[in-house]
């Protein structure tokens, strides 16, 4: 069974690569699932040995990327200043340490710093409003940009497999630095909020046969009117959402323009996988929205993303295993076209004891999951690495 655990390179450099891979290895893990493109944070690391609380530079790869082939996009993958000192895929292939496998894990188009540089291609709401941290995968420089990255990670790499995350768009709601709001989030508006409108989303829309400026205006009317009202009770998630399938009913445009959002990222995906060696396995983080149910804001579908990937690693970020239906749709949407993997984080807010996580683990084995991971070695304390030995041992 594939057992991963998410790794940041900073780690490996901080506390040693021998190190790090015997604890991996004695946990029960079998692979390192290490980035190769990340985002911004604020990280608490509770083994560290030194900076406990870390600051990764924004937007940048792990690896040391080859210009000539970006040469179809302006944007430009930034190397992190770390590669220089410590190259941990280099590393990790090289030298196998513990014989462990490595994945290369991707953050795709959640990008803040590339978005800042290239506002032209990023998500644009229904007002026109862009969202910096998000890149719009109708573009087809946006495209052209992932593929190149993909294509080129692969080839400077013996890598047998690689984990890509937030390949559509991205949610409304995401963690933006100081991000506020004194109005209460609800499903329908942060759905609306989510939908994009950027020129390339348009154009797409038009080839399909959708008035995407008409739609635009509809979601303006409706959320215009939502802030206007009068300060009732605010709804409830189930209220909200309840809303939100009426209006699917009631307006077949919206339904069909979201249809199109999944076209298009399932498009993107196929042509990451063509850029790929045969040899190399390609898993799909699906979504970033929970419930699983709700991938298709991000324009994930898991039947057609399976159609492209070897395996699916679906987040299952719950705090109780009677929360975790979401892994039998999963598993039922699958079938047999691709592997399922689910993630678990075994610490808090998540798990509470470790009761709750060999429960959580049991269940991932019932459901017939193919691969289990965690999240993540760096965030979690070193008992917590305990208790993922003695689950998967049981």
């Amino acid at each position: 069974m594939y057992t991963g655990m998410f790794v940041y390179p900073w780690d490996l450099a901080d506390e040693g690569t021998e190190a790090v891979a015997e604890r991996l290895g004695d946990a029960g893990m079998n692979t390192a699932v290490l980035a190769a493109s990340y985002h911004a944070g604020k990280f608490l690391r509770p083994h560290a040995l030194a900076r406990r609380v870390y600051f990764p530079v924004d937007g940048t790869v792990y690896f040391r990327p080859a210009p000539d082939r970006y040469r179809d996009t302006p944007l430009r993958p930034l190397m992190n200043p770390l590669v220089d000192e410590y190259d941990g895929f280099d590393v990790l292939t090289r030298q196998r340490p513990g014989g462990l496998d490595v994945a290369a894990w991707v953050v795709a188009l959640h990008n803040t710093r590339l978005g800042t540089a290239h506002p032209d291609y990023v998500a644009r709401n229904a007002y026109g409003d862009p969202y910096y941290y998000s890149l719009c995968p109708a573009h087809p420089e946006v495209r052209a940009y992932l593929v190149a990255l993909l294509g080129d990670l692969a080839a400077s790499y013996p890598i047998p497999r690689i984990v890509i995350e937030a390949p559509g768009f991205l949610p409304y709601a995401h963690g933006f630095h100081h991000e506020t709001s004194l109005v209460e989030a609800n499903p329908w508006c942060s759905a609306l909020l989510a939908l994009c409108f950027c020129p390339a989303c348009t154009r797409r829309a038009q080839a399909a046969g959708l008035d995407a400026g008409r739609i635009a205006g509809g979601v303006r009317r409706a959320l215009d009117a939502f802030y206007a009202a009068p300060l009732l009770p605010a709804p409830s998630g189930t209220q909200a959402l309840y809303w939100l399938v009426a209006d699917l009913v009631r307006a077949p445009d919206i339904a069909a323009y979201l249809a199109a959002r999944i076209d298009t990222v399932a498009s993107l995906l196929a042509e990451v996988r063509a850029a790929l060696p045969p040899a190399t396995r390609l898993s799909v983080i699906p979504s970033v929205s929970h419930p699983l149910g709700h991938a298709w804001l991000d324009g994930g579908d898991l039947a057609r993303f399976a159609e492209h990937a070897d395996a699916l690693e679906v987040l299952a970020y719950r705090a109780s295993p009677a929360e975790a239906a979401d892994l039998w749709w999963a598993r039922h949407r699958l079938g047999e076209r691709a592997h399922l993997h689910v993630v678990l984080r075994p610490a808090y807010p998540d798990t509470a004891d470790e009761a709750n996580l060999a429960a959580k683990v049991r269940l991932v084995k019932e459901i017939g999951a193919e691969g289990i991971s965690f999240y993540n070695y760096g965030h979690v304390r070193a008992g917590h690495l305990a208790w993922i030995k003695r689950a998967l041992a049981e």
